[in-house]
């Protein structure tokens, strides 16, 4: 693994001693350096020396502990670890040809993990990278489980050489490696009885099992397998689990440590917690108290009485449309702010697919088209693919703009980042 700098800041400490774009770094602070983690490991305290190959030869390279936070050089990311099971519900697995390359990638990548929280299964680890977790206190990690039931979950998983889980995340905790982890609910597999068990067994690991997410089961209308979506009868059942068990558990921790996404608490036609029930929020980007994060955020956001005239024109997927209407009726006391919310179906993945992530470009396109009027259409970025303004059908924001006749802007799917959106995005000139 090569770890390369791909960016020098202009007139930065890195420019001025002499470090170059394409430089690998090998050493960092006197330990070999194979990618960004053990740069970030070796250089948490004092100066940052560095040693790099340039073409044959090696050179030596110091920034000292004032100027380190600010040297101004970007390293490469590392190429990411594929998957090697065959989950039933493998999203990857229902999509269709033609789309982007790098949406058919499968990570299950304990790096990915540790940096940006994405789940993994396990089973895709050497001793070699478990010692390397164990020594590196590469902590919190995010971990699918679905079920601790073995067989079963070789079953889910799609692998029948996956290890025992619960002694892999035994291996884990005695090292005080955290783990945040998550039950895909797959209605006729790991619901009920198993449900039960599967917290039952995790909870044994407390503290360091952190959290457990129960989610219901993603499905496109590509899927190729039997598995049928989470009806509300499910999230009903799978819901008064969940409840029965955090509410044992926050009396006797303070803290509910098994949580029902919000897509459940939808499906299920019932009302969320209040956000204080979900403790630090640490599956939030799974969905997990995200809508009752947004709805409480709004009680103590302070609004301005007056902007400057301004149509502004939104959109969200089905699951999240009635709030985020609701929101929008309160926010339109500002003086001066017309504000209008579009439901988008998502006609591309099927009407199971009820998230805003998941919409494409043109399902926004067909939906809105001679619809919106206004000084700016807002995007919310979760829509949008690998940081270059694409929607996961390639469709652009531009694309976007010319379609539909409007001013276009991304913002973060947040009330902070609407309100920003609405206050100065949409002044903003192209």
């Amino acid at each position: 693994m090569n770890l390369a700098i791909n960016h020098i800041t202009e007139g930065s400490i890195a420019s001025k001693i002499g470090l170059q774009n394409g430089d690998t770094v090998i050493e960092v602070n006197g330990n070999p350096a194979k990618d960004i983690i053990d740069y970030m490991y070796y250089s948490q305290e004092g100066s940052l020396s560095l040693k790099v190959q340039r073409g044959n030869k090696i050179y030596s390279f110091k920034i000292n502990k004032k100027e380190k936070t600010n040297s101004g050089f970007e390293l490469s990311q590392f190429r990411v670890r594929g998957c090697r099971n065959k989950c039933v519900f493998c999203f990857v697995d229902q999509l269709p040809k033609g789309m982007r390359k790098t949406l058919y990638l499968k990570d299950d990548d304990y790096r990915m993990s540790f940096l940006y929280g994405n789940y993994i299964t396990l089973t895709n680890l050497s001793p070699a990278d478990k010692k390397r977790i164990f020594i590196q206190r590469l902590s919190p990690l995010y971990v699918s489980v679905h079920t601790t039931n073995n067989e079963l979950r070789k079953t889910i998983l799609g692998n029948p050489k996956a290890e025992d889980i619960l002694k892999e995340i035994q291996e884990f905790t005695s090292n005080k490696i955290k783990l945040h982890t998550q039950i895909v609910l797959v209605p006729g597999l790991n619901e009920d009885v198993e449900l039960s068990k599967t917290i039952k067994d995790l909870y044994k690991f407390y503290p360091y099992i952190a959290s457990i997410a129960v989610v219901p089961v993603g499905l496109t209308r590509f899927r190729k397998t039997n598995v049928r979506a989470v009806e509300k009868t499910d999230a009903i059942k799978a819901i008064e689990i969940v409840k029965q068990f955090s509410k044992r558990f926050k009396k006797r921790h303070g803290d509910s440590i098994v949580y029902a996404s919000d897509e459940l608490y939808i499906k299920a036609g019932m009302p969320f917690p209040s956000v204080d029930e979900y403790g630090d929020l640490s599956q939030i980007e799974n969905g997990v108290g995200l809508i009752p994060s947004f709805l409480d955020s709004m009680k103590k956001l302070k609004l301005p009485k007056k902007i400057n005239p301004k149509k502004i024109v939104t959109f969200t997927g089905v699951s999240f449309a009635p709030y985020l209407e609701d929101i929008s009726q309160k926010l339109r006391i500002m003086d001066g702010l017309s504000l209008e919310v579009f439901k988008i179906e998502n006609k591309f993945f099927g009407p199971t697919v009820t998230v805003t992530g998941l919409l494409t470009g043109r399902d926004i396109i067909k939906s809105l088209m001679g619809k919106v009027k206004g000084d700016c259409l807002l995007v919310p970025n979760v829509t949008l693919r690998d940081g270059n303004n694409m929607f996961l059908d390639n469709v652009t924001l531009k694309d976007l703009e010319e379609n539909l006749g409007i001013n276009v802007r991304a913002i973060k799917p947040t009330l902070k980042g609407l309100l920003q959106g609405i206050t100065d995005e949409c002044d903003r000139k192209n």
